[in-house]
């Protein structure tokens, strides 16, 4: 028995590679983290989706707070120690009756971890049904190890380099994994997953937080940042990631152009690998 997943839930994560849903908060409150990142849009005319969604813990409180929520820190130590570093955050939107989709990848791919021990939870802010393109996984197909991948460029694909496996694998018993506002679900770096269209009337949002234990390293040539979420690091394999003072302040801003450049230098030398 962990101290929030049940025994045959880490056992679950164990034999298929993923458990869900799991409830971390209410949906008032994914709903007023919603409103404050569509907030942000409209008062800066951006959108947090493909080409400016890394990272953003490192821009606003609110993300902070979510990357280091006890529910879901507690769920990643029952998997992977106490000792925990957040590697990676994306944010993952579908617009309504958007053709945007994931193609068929695993998380691991530009990494570069050694050891490849990586836990993403997929936080929803809103409803992900079914219908609203939630993650499809191939269960057990973890215990692959890494696949190879090539890229896809299309402009439907939401993943920076269109990661997808370019070998034979079976998907013909695929589980879908919903999650209602609130909830999250935890994947391993090995699961082959992907993620279809929202066909739904409203905008599909979820964060997805990739952690690591402090022992992994990155084994690009660039020397990457990671925040220390929980426990203790003896092993100085990241630089630290400040927390946010304010809200896209000026040091905030800096901070993580650096942090995406050098992620960015790291995946496309992992890249150059395939």
């Amino acid at each position: 028995m962990g101290k929030v997943l049940s025994a045959t839930q880490i056992q679950h994560f164990e034999d298929k590679g993923f458990v869900c849903p799991v409830d971390c908060f209410t949906r008032e409150q994914a709903a007023h983290y919603l409103d404050q990142l569509e907030g942000f849009e409209k008062a800066h005319g951006v959108e947090l989706g493909k080409g400016f969604n890394f990272k953003p813990h490192l821009l606003f409180k609110w993300v902070d707070e979510v990357a280091r929520h006890p529910k879901i820190l507690d769920a990643v130590e029952d998997l992977i120690g106490p000792n925990i570093r957040l590697f990676h955050l994306s944010v993952w939107p579908k617009g309504a009756h958007s053709p945007a989709y994931i193609d068929w990848h695993q998380d691991a791919t530009y990494f570069g971890l050694d050891p490849s021990i990586q836990i993403t939870i997929w936080v929803a802010l809103s409803d992900a049904p079914i219908e609203s393109g939630c993650m499809e996984v191939v269960p057990g197909s973890h215990k692959l190890g890494q696949l190879h991948h090539a890229e896809d460029h299309t402009n439907t694909i939401l993943l920076s380099k269109g990661q997808t496996v370019d070998v034979p694998f079976d998907r013909s018993k695929t589980e879908f994994m919903p999650v209602k506002a609130g909830q999250f679900s935890v994947h391993d770096t090995f699961l082959v997953h992907s993620s279809g269209s929202n066909n739904t009337d409203y905008r599909r949002v979820g964060l997805g937080f990739s952690y690591v234990p402090t022992h992994a390293r990155c084994t690009s040539s660039t020397r990457v940042t990671a925040a220390l979420v929980r426990g203790e690091d003896n092993y100085n394999h990241f630089d630290d990631e400040p927390r946010p003072l304010e809200d896209y302040g000026p040091r905030e801003r800096a901070f993580h152009t650096e942090a995406v450049k050098r992620f960015r230098a790291s995946n496309d030398e992992q890249a150059a690998k395939y």
